[in-house]
This record gives structure tokens, C-alpha cells and sequence, in this order.
């Protein structure tokens, strides 16, 4: 039986690729880096401090899969037991597939100083949105 947290992660994956892709077709997106200062692109010499992030809604496509794992009761908001709470037997929970609507990317709060990001630059390169984080194919 397939990991249904790489099927879902996969398709996650599928999608972003494709509205990237719409997204920069055509335009003349480049390479650059996150810094302490801003953003750095590759074809120019200072930091762009003042830059823009694409905002991504997407419609999240669940695939229906099984998990397996307990059930705690009661806790507090940030999910730590309270004092004798009680822990289920391992437990196997049915998620149906579901098509979620608008849900919005905050892949921003994932960027740091290092990260390498693919841009386009606006303004005559005075600014610059920056579309995405760029990794490499091992992830």
C-alpha cells in the first residue's frame, strides 16, 4: 500500500509545478539568493531590501488514505496532554478524498538567509517578486 503522505505530497508537488510554470512563461524570471539585507539576485550586484513574494491560493486536492495512530484526551490548545488525560489504543482513522478551496500557501515563513529563490525583476530591476523557493532534485 502506497505512503498516502507521499501520495498527497506528490500531488501537492504535480500542481505548484504546473501554476508555476503558467506563472513565468515568458517572463524573464532569474536566480537569486535570500539575504540578511533582502533579496540578491544573481545579475545584480546589491541587495533588492524592498522586494515581493507571489501569493499562492490553490485548491487542495486530499487523496482519501488510512492513518493509523492514538487518541489523547483532554489537551491544551497546543496539543499537550493535561493532567490525567488518557491515551486510546492505536487507532485507524479513514480520511475520505476531499477538494479543499482557497487555501493559501505561507511558504514565505519557510524562506532563510542562504535559501536560493527564483525571481522575476520588475522596475527595471529596482524590485523584484520573488515566485518561489529553489531546491535541488534530491529535495
Amino acid at each position: 500500500m502506497p505512503d498516502p503522505f507521499k501520495t498527497l505530497m506528490s500531488t501537492l508537488e504535480n500542481r505548484f509545478s504546473g501554476i508555476a510554470a503558467q506563472a513565468v512563461s515568458g517572463l524573464p524570471a532569474e536566480l537569486g539568493t535570500i539575504t540578511a539585507g533582502g533579496l540578491k539576485l544573481d545579475s545584480f550586484k546589491h541587495d533588492i531590501p524592498d522586494y515581493g513574494v507571489a501569493e499562492w491560493l490553490v485548491k487542495l486536492h486530499v487523496p482519501s488514505m488510512k492513518l493509523v495512530g492514538t487518541l489523547t484526551s483532554p489537551v491544551k490548545e497546543d496539543g499537550t496532554a493535561l493532567p490525567g488525560a488518557t491515551t486510546s489504543q492505536r487507532t485507524r482513522f479513514d480520511v475520505e478524498e476531499v477538494e479543499i478551496d482557497e487555501v493559501r500557501m505561507n511558504w514565505q515563513a519557510g524562506v532563510r538567509p542562504g535559501d536560493r529563490v527564483l525571481a522575476i525583476p520588475v522596475n527595471a530591476g529596482n524590485h523584484a517578486v520573488v515566485v518561489c523557493k529553489v531546491v535541488g532534485a534530491g529535495g
